[in-house]
């Protein structure tokens, strides 16, 4: 008897966390909000005064060097 309690103890204590990961709280009323209307005029607007950049823009000019290396023959 004593080690059927102390094994209903152990799973209720495994249990617990399980449990506790389930439940929904204030989660759900996020999704009633409303979002915000977007201006697509507004958004073509603004994408039309971003200015074009003079040179391309190469992320993994860091990593290489600018003018490779001429092997001697």
């Amino acid at each position: 008897m004593r080690s059927f309690t102390i094994a209903a103890i152990i799973l209720a204590l495994i249990a617990t966390p399980t449990l506790a990961q389930g439940r929904r709280g204030p989660a759900e009323d996020k999704k009633t909000e409303k979002k915000p209307q977007v201006d697509e005029k507004a958004y073509k607007a603004a994408l039309e005064r971003i200015p074009a950049p003079k040179e391309k823009y190469d992320p993994w000019s860091i990593t290489k060097p600018a003018e490779p290396a001429k092997k001697p023959k």
